[in-house]
């Protein structure tokens, strides 16, 4: 990862030196060529504005001719370095250029560009063979009564030019490769820096077993790996929870398992084929355990659903109604007084059998820690968003110090005589109402007693509405 962003980086930088080298390029390219031109233009205005002044400055005298004119400016204006003047009259060079000048003279291709451009007055760009890209401009010049023309051919050379260019890039390029060297080093040590957590993280990673979860990732700085690294954290807490309680869950299965099973096997052991009466004995006894063990194992099974996306089937429930019909199944448990406290006339969101599966464990409990004829009631309310279900009874209630052991699994307060649960129930109740997004828990009622409430949010998504579980 280090390398890839290093190279990236490197790569973006390299592409923006490059075509800012060419944008410049293309610009001073362009100026060049300009500035050549300009000054060009302004060796032709000077020499038209010596034909239109046609007086001689050695004879105060009109000009005779063509000859003469053009004679008179090449000895009055001195060429640049890089420029050259040359007369052209009647379709070839007049005698007596400047040496240095003349090399052009002879070419044919210079000859037919010159002769080209003189009835235009324009100019070209054309390549020597030994000064390689110039600037040849024609301005041309007739008098009256002779049919022959003249021209003023100026020639501007564009090496010279064209060698600072060279050499201004080569200088760009040497710096953009020192700065594209800095560049890397900057970025390899920088990406190293911003990626120390993520290597921090893989180290963790490896370190953690089966057996710790404990470890945790340094949290420095505000960026997008640091909130990555928060994200990591928490995560882990969450597994190390679920494994710390997927352990304690198999340790306590493990140990009410043992025991029916043992049971089994020690009668098993000790039996009497040849005793009818120790064979229908023990057949009885095993059969209780094995019921035993079944709702174990059941209630241990609806447990490990309730972690499941599809543990809950919401549909939409008139709660007046399914608390009538709750107090109606209820009355099955027991020979108590079932009272119903009533329910508002609303619809909601809920899955029906889970919370009748609750209110009747809740209610189930209730005829355990009460007498015949004692009062047990149940009702519904709304409040603050959100819908209590509850079941009040008038036996001992629940003492404040085991109001929380009761709900987690095999979790018991004070147990009754011949009360044989395996301290599921609860924890089962508490499960059905997280599974809602609600809370369950024990208060004092009103009258004396215990009141279990379940409390759920008043709206619940659909199956088809559930969003997708969280990523890291």
């Amino acid at each position: 990862m280090r390398t890839r962003i290093t190279l990236a980086m490197a790569l973006l930088v390299a592409l923006a030196l490059t075509g800012s080298g060419a944008i410049v390029y293309v610009i001073e390219y362009d100026r060049n060529r300009e500035q050549a031109m300009n000054e060009v233009n302004q060796e032709i205005e000077e020499f038209i504005r010596f034909q239109e002044n046609g007086v001689d400055p050695r004879t105060g005298e009109q000009f005779e001719g063509v000859v003469p004119l053009l004679q008179i400016f090449l000895e009055r204006n001195v060429p640049s370095p890089s420029e050259a003047f040359l007369a052209w009259y009647d379709g070839e060079a007049l005698p007596g250029q400047d040496p240095g000048d003349d090399r052009y003279l002879g070419d044919p291709d210079f000859d037919r560009i010159v002769e080209e451009l003189t009835p235009e007055n324009g100019n070209r760009l054309w390549r020597s063979p030994s000064d390689g890209e110039v600037l040849i401009a024609v301005q041309s010049v007739q008098f009256e009564g002779d049919d022959r023309v003249g021209a003023l051919v100026v020639v501007q050379e564009l090496s010279e030019r064209d060698a600072l260019l060279h050499e201004t890039m080569v200088t760009y390029a040497i710096v953009a490769f020192l700065s594209l060297l800095l560049v890397l080093v900057i970025g390899w040590w920088q990406s190293g820096r911003l990626l120390s957590p993520l290597r921090t993280l893989r180290a963790t990673a490896e370190r953690i077993g089966a057996t710790d979860l404990s470890k945790r990732l340094p949290v420095k700085g505000h960026d997008d790996i640091t909130a990555l690294t928060r994200t990591v954290n928490g995560m882990l807490e969450r597994l190390e929870s679920a494994f710390s309680s997927q352990k304690r869950f198999l340790d306590d299965a493990g140990h009410e398992l043992r025991t029916p099973l043992t049971v089994l096997s020690g009668h098993l052991e000790l039996l009497d084929p040849a005793s009818p009466d120790e064979v229908e004995s023990t057949r009885k006894l095993l059969l209780d355990e094995v019921d035993r063990m079944t709702r174990l194992t059941r209630d241990l099974i609806l447990l490990a659903k309730s972690d499941r996306p599809d543990f809950l089937r919401i549909e939409r429930v008139d709660l007046d109604e399914l608390t009538e019909d709750l107090v109606a199944k209820a009355r099955g448990l027991g020979d108590r007084d079932w009272r119903h406290d009533g329910a508002p006339a609303v619809r909601v969101d809920m899955d029906r059998q889970r919370i009748t599966q609750a209110v009747l464990q809740l209610a189930d409990n209730a005829v355990k820690h009460t007498r015949d004829g004692d009062e047990i009631a149940i009702g519904a309310a709304l409040s603050a968003g959100h819908v209590t279900i509850w079941v009040r009874d008038s036996g001992p209630g629940v003492p404040p110090g085991d109001r929380e052991l009761i709900f987690e699994r095999f979790g018991r307060g004070a147990v009754r005589e011949n009360d044989e649960g395996f301290g599921l129930g609860l924890s089962i109740v508490r499960a059905i109402a997280a599974g809602h997004g609600g809370t369950a828990h024990v208060e004092d009622a009103p009258c004396g007693g215990a009141r279990f409430v379940l409390s759920l949010p008043l709206r619940q998504n659909r199956p088809e509405e559930t969003q997708s579980w969280p990523a890291s």
